[in-house]
């Protein structure tokens, strides 16, 4: 069976090719015993081999992850034996499908594998990073201080998602409200209204007239202009999941006005803190950029870091190659600089990440700020359409009434 690679040899050279082996195994063999450095593996016009995992297979929450890497590094630094310490978390954890996963992992240490190898039969719960820097940390003996460093990254990048769902929590309720009680509305309380004015003969007003047309619009073709955004929407999904069309998201996504700075600085920030924690476990500058592209979320930026790895081998200076790139802010390139010509590199990222973070809940918190009015607006000026719709015929027929 071919196998195509992509890695670089000793004298830090990019080399790709084909080679022809039985399996995925002996294909890496072999080219490590030719002395490359392997970035990517895969059959050749399949996906990136990253192992097996089932198809059905369930995954754990971040939450879950965090804590098994803490657990499992206090174990190991208290002297229990791997395999030990990893069915010791599968009886506490109260995850039937992660437990599952942890005797999956254990059976592939007692037949042989490494911890890395067997993690990466779990893609859905253990991504490629996390893989790559235990087997850094099995390599080097610091496979405690890998998984702390990886629980603390994690629990960075959850907090900063908490507090964006926490902050987006109260409008989506107040706009939910909003829609239910407008359908109740002109679903209940409207139509009897109408058909008491209309019975004492009476005009009804403009608002009312449009408002009643759009009722009964949307009752005879609301069905039809539902399908019609459902298909819409499904065709946009299906976009979406094509590589331009994942592009174009990602890029629309980074220059969308008020949300794009903030969706930028929010990449930046995990982009930052990957490489720092990439660094410290002491991988190659190449490797830290390929890892920290493919966990980036967004495919604008994984093509920038990729022509930025390029640079890199090619013996070009990690801020310099930045610098041409405008996805890198300038904050970024230079404090990157900075790093490099000081030899503390992780440590001016670390702070660029706590830079960005506290700027973009700085934006989130200014954005919430527009948002909240704006909403009051929109949903004051539909309960007073609402409001008129309805009150006005109603004054209307109390004077026929009295007139009568």
């Amino acid at each position: 069976m071919n196998y195509e690679y992509i890695g670089y040899s000793t004298d830090r050279r990019v080399v790709k090719g084909k080679i022809d082996a039985s399996g995925e195994k002996e294909a890496g063999d072999r080219l490590a015993a030719s002395g490359y450095q392997i970035l990517s593996l895969k059959a050749a016009g399949g996906p990136a081999i990253t192992g097996m995992p089932s198809l059905f297979e369930k995954g754990a929450r971040q939450e879950e992850i965090i804590l098994f890497s803490r657990q499992l590094a206090l174990l190991l630094e208290s002297g229990v034996g791997i395999v030990q310490s990893l069915d010791l978390l599968k009886t506490q954890t109260t995850n039937k499908a992660f437990a599952g996963m942890l005797d999956k992992i254990i059976s592939d240490l007692r037949a042989g594998n490494p911890l890395s190898v067997a993690l990466e039969k779990h893609p859905r719960a253990f991504n490629t990073m996390y893989c790559k820097m235990i087997a850094v940390g099995e390599q080097t003996g610091q496979l405690e201080s890998v998984l702390r460093n990886l629980a603390s990254y994690a629990e960075q990048s959850t907090a900063a998602m908490r507090k964006i769902k926490q902050a987006m929590t109260y409008p989506i309720i107040v706009l939910l409200l909003a829609v239910v009680v407008g359908f109740l509305a002109v679903t209940f309380i409207l139509p009897p209204i109408m058909d008491m004015f209309k019975s004492l003969g009476g005009k009804l007003p403009l608002i009312t007239q449009i408002l009643i047309s759009f009722v009964s619009f949307m009752g005879s073709y609301g069905v039809y202009v539902m399908l019609a955004v459902l298909a819409i929407c499904v065709l946009i999904y299906m976009y979406t999941k094509t590589p331009d069309g994942a592009l174009q998201k990602d890029r629309f996504l980074l220059y969308i006005p008020v949300l794009g700075r903030l969706n930028l600085i929010n990449t930046l920030a995990r982009v930052c803190r990957s490489i720092t924690i990439l660094f410290r476990s002491g991988l190659p500058l190449p490797d830290i950029l390929k890892l920290t592209a493919e966990s980036s979320g967004n495919k604008v930026i994984y093509n920038a870091l990729m022509d930025v790895e390029q640079d890199i081998i090619k013996g070009e200076g990690l801020a310099s190659a930045m610098g041409r790139r405008p996805e890198f802010l300038p904050l970024m390139v230079e404090m990157t600089r900075v790093g490099e010509e000081t030899g503390n590199l992780d440590n001016t990222l670390n702070i660029v990440a706590d830079s960005f973070e506290i700027e973009a809940t700085d934006k989130l918190q200014t954005i919430l700020g527009m948002i909240e009015p704006a909403m009051t607006i929109i949903i004051g000026l539909a309960v007073a359409f609402l409001a008129l719709s309805i009150f006005i015929p109603i004054y209307s027929s109390m004077s026929l009434v009295g007139g009568k």
